[in-house]
């Protein structure tokens, strides 16, 4: 139950217009509520927190994925499923008509807010094209969270001046995701250009010396520049949740 549900109903309540037997029937899965003994959902997340539980959907069967989301979606505007395959999404498709799948972000999402409607701010960066599904999970996340998110793609520190092109854009983000593999270096730049506080995501891509993501993760936690935060290798819907978090915090201003 939202926000705003829950304040319509205790205003019935206090008018009159609901008996008080009737809103605790309405509560009675409030503020969670048990499904089939494989899920415990957590219908309180967006009063305490200002977004619903969302699926993490990598271990679960599609028909626990499809039981979950329309939970959810019974109490929420916004209901999202993260780390979905291709795969497990064509078993499931036709029993949710309604939501949108992103294969590239492997997110499957209901409620997007109409972009006119999100607050400007967030920009994400990739250091190459292969970290653009990590990308694209922070950039959805952050959308559904009401945001609005500039991207710029592919520009690594191998041809530095790609960045050093946008940097008036860089310069003009409330905050900036920088989402790297590799070497894991672009954030360390980026941090040394901009004011705004700068979420590193190291990525699982690269050659054998990086570990599956932890040389990036070890150098983005080693950054000589200030103002750099790192999430989990991969992480990039804990980057989007953040990034919008902090964009919260800002008053109107120029659009990022």
């Amino acid at each position: 139950m939202d926000t705003e549900k829950l304040s319509l109903l205790l205003e019935q309540v206090q008018d009159g217009r609901l008996s008080v037997t009737d809103a605790l029937d309405s509560l009675k899965n409030f503020p969670y509520e048990s499904l089939g003994g494989f899920a415990t959902i957590d219908h309180h997340r967006h009063v305490r927190t200002g977004f619903p539980e969302v699926i993490f959907s990598q271990g679960k069967t599609p028909e626990q994925v499809v039981q979950i989301f329309h939970r959810l979606q019974s109490h929420n505007k916004q209901v999202m499923a993260t780390r979905l395959s291709a795969e497990a999404y064509h078993e499931i498709k036709s029993q949710l008509p309604e939501a949108i799948y992103l294969p590239d972000a492997r997110v499957l999402y209901s409620g997007m807010i109409p972009e006119q409607d999100r607050a400007p701010g967030i920009l994400v960066l990739t250091a190459g094209t292969s970290d653009i599904p990590v990308a694209e999970e922070a950039a959805i996340t952050a959308e559904l969270m009401g945001n609005r998110v500039k991207r710029i793609y592919d520009v690594g520190v191998a041809g530095l001046h790609r960045l050093l092109d946008r940097l008036s854009i860089l310069q003009e983000a409330r905050v900036i995701i920088v989402v790297a593999g590799m070497e894991g270096a672009l954030p360390s730049v980026v941090g040394g250009l901009v004011s705004a506080p700068v979420i590193a995501v190291p990525t699982s891509i690269g050659y054998g010396a990086s570990f599956q993501g932890l040389s990036a993760l070890l150098a983005m936690l080693n950054s000589c520049a200030n103002g750099i935060g790192v999430v989990n290798i991969d992480n990039g819907y804990g980057a989007g949740c953040l990034a919008a978090k902090i964009n919260r915090n800002f008053s109107p201003s120029p659009t990022a």
